[in-house]
């Protein structure tokens, strides 16, 4: 019996388009602190790098930067305007509803791999009505590690009850293909994400433009498992 493919997903720039949320919210933060606000372009390669990185960008951009502490005193009031606002803006990308209940029907496990928080990643998975299509949601603060660190992915496998040898990691930074590079498993990376490096130089398996092409790379990489994508 063939062993059935796990398939793990990053979140923000791989299933869905965030980094106006996080504009948004960046922006509130700099206007109460009597700072300038800036275009999305300053966030949109920092999403990956969490609420911390994005807000000591900000500040950085805008006049003196924060220290740690400072910048740590902040995050609460990030997660908490950012929680309110969670998908104001944000939208899945496009074709990643149909492929992801696609992959479902035809026995597919699959999960989110995140470093977004795991109670944030639950909301917004819950808010673009895709959450009952993950068994399995890995957030930044679930276990002791984060992506790129192996165990990240690793646990997503062990907790869907599937095999490392079936498992491929769907992602669009760095932090997403060094960690399926560091788990030993084949990767995808879309094109349209948030890296700041260009997606082509990453050192992914297989690169998509749009999620339409995601089961006939799936089926490239896992050759074993390919009648699970071609249903």
């Amino acid at each position: 019996m063939t062993v059935r493919p796990s398939v793990l997903f990053d979140l923000d720039g791989t299933l869905a388009d965030t980094a106006r949320d996080l504009s948004a919210t960046m922006n509130v933060l700099l206007a109460r602190y009597g700072r300038e606000t800036l275009d999305i372009s300053h966030v949109r390669h920092m999403v990956g790098a969490g609420a911390q990185k994005i807000m000591a960008r900000g500040f950085s951009l805008t006049g003196s930067p924060l220290s740690e502490a400072e910048l740590s005193d902040l995050l609460d009031e990030f997660i908490s305007y950012y929680s309110s606002h969670i998908a104001d803006h944000t939208v899945l990308f496009p074709g990643v509803k149909e492929q992801l209940q696609r992959l479902t029907d035809a026995g597919c496990l699959l999960a989110v791999c995140t470093n977004k928080p795991e109670g944030l990643s639950h909301q917004l998975l819950n808010a673009l009505d895709i959450r009952s299509l993950f068994p399995v949601v890995i957030g930044g603060d679930t276990l002791s590690v984060k992506k790129p660190d192996p165990l990240h992915l690793t646990e997503a496998i062990t907790r869907l009850g599937g095999s490392r040898d079936a498992a491929i990691m769907v992602g669009d930074s760095a932090t997403d293909i060094d960690a399926a590079h560091a788990a030993a498993l084949p990767s995808i990376c879309v094109s349209f994400g948030y890296t700041e490096t260009p997606a082509h130089e990453l050192g992914a398996d297989h690169l998509i433009d749009h999620f339409d092409a995601l089961p006939s790379a799936l089926a490239a990489l896992l050759p074993e498992q390919r009648h699970y994508f071609s249903r």
